[in-house]
């Protein structure tokens, strides 16, 4: 159990007997009203956005959480599997609880998974990902001064908006967490 003043992004805790991850608390004390938190979270099961407002000092139940990092391996049907770096044990893994990350993954790629006990919780990406694109119309001679995008499919199979002058076979840095192009790596 913790108070208020424990509240922390990224602490998972039990809102209505689901565990949710905080996103952004704020300490708000609106003139000569009481102090409360205003809590964004993310319900780790469905993926919903919840906001609760919680006063300031009340209890609330945090969960722990260990992390640790694994190597995406495969997936089979909608059953993702990955190694523990240390014992090679491997962990599978449903792709709901995955959720949007899984478009970024690719074979030996190193995550975070998160658990409660021996319950996955979440799958983390690195922040940023190198990709190679597979396929995007070509660029053409003059079309770097604009901020125009066009849609480009990367060898993961997800598909990303880039500038007009990137190129097929062009390897670029993706933001896992907006799906946004980044930059053109040079290899």
């Amino acid at each position: 159990m913790g108070t208020t003043a424990d509240l922390r992004n990224g602490a998972v805790i039990k809102y209505n007997n689901e565990l949710c991850v905080i996103l952004e608390s704020e300490h708000r004390t609106p003139g000569n009203l009481r102090a409360f938190y205003q809590v964004k979270m993310r319900n780790l099961k469905s993926g919903k956005l919840l906001e609760n407002r919680y006063r300031s000092g009340e209890t609330i139940e945090f969960v722990r959480v260990e992390k640790k990092n694994y190597q995406y391996l495969y997936s089979e049907g909608d059953v993702m599997y990955f190694m523990d770096n240390e014992t090679y044990d491997q962990v599978p893994v449903s792709s709901t609880i995955v959720g949007d990350a899984a478009k970024f993954m690719k074979e030996n790629q190193e995550v975070q998974i998160a658990f409660n006990d021996t319950e996955v919780v979440t799958v983390d990406l690195p922040e940023h990902v190198i990709l190679r694109i597979t396929q995007t119309d070509p660029g053409l001679k003059g079309n770097t001064a604009t901020n125009a995008l066009k849609p480009a499919i990367v060898e993961t199979g997800a598909t990303v908006m880039v500038p007009l002058f990137v190129n097929e076979n062009d390897v670029i840095r993706i933001d896992t967490r907006s799906a946004a192009y980044m930059e053109r790596v040079k290899e």
